[in-house]
């Protein structure tokens, strides 16, 4: 195969283990929202992981995504790797420590990081928020461990055990959140909090293996002078001031939601988590299949390559989620009442998810190709520039909250997020222009041009499928499975013929990711 096939190859089976992690996602958000609706609670859990978040994607995961990776797919791609794994070692050894001493800090400051986070909580609902955050702040070491051994797999085009572990994960949080849960009790809902935690242990466990597969030497060194550990230090620097930054856009959101109706935020998160799902199955695994190749071209100087990587990852990205965008708008409504109207999860519950659900929705395209943009700078091990750009937006995003959460509430949070997003890419479009010269842009806009006018055409036609089937079955649960069912089955076929009909390379992309997906 050539280099490009065994792209598409990965990407192919990432998508297809992502979708099956983020199906059972949204079994675990149902069975969720089933026991506990939207209310106060689950506005607990939801804030429950700011914290930890913050933690981990401070010191781990802006290190992987522009450094860490990048550098030891150097070391691998000039056969140095025996310095490789001490850079390895001496990285996850200095994250370890510095995360334990963070996590202990952050037990005992939970209190005052949660009286600043969430000021229009109920004192009972503090209490909650701080007894599920000391239980999630156990996971930010562990999901460390597996966070680094995906990097080192990865770098070596490794993917599936990452993959696996993801789904294992999923299905860790929706056995215990069921054992534990009791819907008449609040502080039940902390299963699902244990269940995080165990999930990220079974996560790490189940690839280490492959890690011995590939010859991983660990040393018990920490080597700060280390040219390499150098290098990953000063790559992280930007992305660590990006992501702790990052969180305070999050603490602006909880902070303006918690003065809302009791289960607005929850409404967020739940749509987020939704709109979230083509980014993780789709960009997201196209991003980490493209990435290791990107650094591998930047490094050996294959700057045609290396522009062809980036154009082809981004066309596939926009032919598969523009229609995905547009059809979750036109079928916002069933698509809620399956997931989530059960239970304690009502029909007024569905009408206020599907504001924000309809904001965030429009932004899929953009966050899916932040997926691609921001990695081509860190394969050139360059992380200021996506780092400045993305604050930039950040700065425009937190504004939009300010400006928009009066008049449009909770959807006013959404489309703050969404405008940032659509920033952001432009942003980036417009510096790696500058800086690769070229970006293929006509023919990145003739398929995103292409696209919009076949998933247009396919929105008009669900459009008037699903009111008349509506009529027919009703919107119960039943009735909504139904059209859901449908109108995604006859979206997707008018898609293709109108995307064969214009001749769309991406048409022929996809089907033979697929194809070699299977062989």
């Amino acid at each position: 195969m050539t280099n490009n096939q065994k792209m598409m190859k990965a990407a192919g089976f990432m998508m297809a283990a992502n979708l099956v992690s983020r199906l059972l996602g949204f079994v675990r958000e149902s069975l969720m929202a089933g026991l506990f609706g939207k209310t106060a609670a689950t506005d607990a859990y939801n804030t429950a992981f700011i914290l930890p978040d913050l933690l981990y994607w401070l010191l781990v995961g802006g290190v992987l995504s522009a450094a860490f990776i990048p550098v030891l797919s150097e070391y691998i791609a000039k056969e140095k790797e025996k310095e490789g794994w001490k850079v390895v070692s001496s990285v996850t050894n200095a994250t370890f420590l510095l995360l334990c001493i963070l996590v202990i800090a952050g037990m005992l400051l939970t209190p005052k990081f949660i009286e600043m986070q969430v000021p229009g909580f109920s004192p009972a609902n503090k209490e909650l928020t701080i007894y599920l955050t000391r239980i999630l702040l156990l996971q930010p070491v562990i999901l460390a461990l597996s966070g680094i051994t995906m990097g080192i797999l990865n770098s070596y085009k490794i993917f599936w055990p990452s993959a696996l572990g993801t789904v294992l994960y999923n299905a860790s949080v929706i056995l215990f959140g069921a054992l534990f849960a009791n819907s008449g009790e609040a502080r039940s809902i902390s299963g699902f909090a244990f269940g995080v935690v165990i999930g990220a242990t079974v996560n790490f466990l189940v690839q280490v293996p492959s890690l011995h597969r590939v010859g991983f030497r660990y040393y018990p060194m920490i080597d700060l002078k280390h040219p390499g550990v150098r290098k990953i230090m000063v790559l992280a620097v930007p992305m660590i001031i990006m992501y702790t930054l990052n969180q305070f856009q999050v603490i602006v959101n909880s902070n303006l939601g918690s003065a809302l109706d009791p289960g607005s935020l929850t409404a967020v998160w739940y749509s987020y988590r939704l709109f979230q799902v083509p980014v993780g199955i789709f960009a997201l695994a196209i991003g980490v299949a493209v990435f290791p190749t990107l650094t591998e071209q930047a490094t050996l100087k294959k700057a045609k390559d290396f522009l062809e990587t980036i154009s082809s990852a981004i066309r596939l990205i926009i032919f598969i989620t523009v229609p995905i965008s547009i059809g979750m708008v036109v079928l916002r409504f069933p698509l809620i009442r399956v997931l989530f109207q059960h239970g304690e999860f009502s029909a007024g519950d569905t009408d206020i998810m599907a504001v924000p659900l309809l904001y965030f929705s429009l932004g899929i395209t953009a966050q899916a190709i932040i997926q691609i943009l921001p990695r081509a700078f860190y394969a050139m091990q360059n992380t200021w520039i996506p780092v400045i750009l993305g604050l930039i937006a950040m700065a425009a995003s937190i504004i939009w909250m300010y400006i928009l959460v009066g008049p449009l509430a909770c959807g006013g949070l959404a489309l703050a997020v969404t405008l940032g997003a659509i920033m952001q890419m432009l942003l980036l479009f417009i510096v790696l222009r500058r800086k690769l010269g070229k970006i293929d842009g006509r023919r990145i806009a003739a398929v995103f041009s292409k696209t919009l006018a076949a998933a247009l055409a396919m929105a008009a036609v669900v459009m008037i499928w699903a009111n008349l089937l509506t009529l027919w079955v009703g919107i119960g649960k039943m009735g909504s499975t139904i059209v859901l069912i449908s109108g995604a089955l006859v979206g997707m076929l008018v898609f293709f013929i109108v995307a064969r009909l214009l001749k769309m390379e991406e048409y022929q992309m996809a089907i033979e990711m697929l194809i070699k997906r299977r062989k």
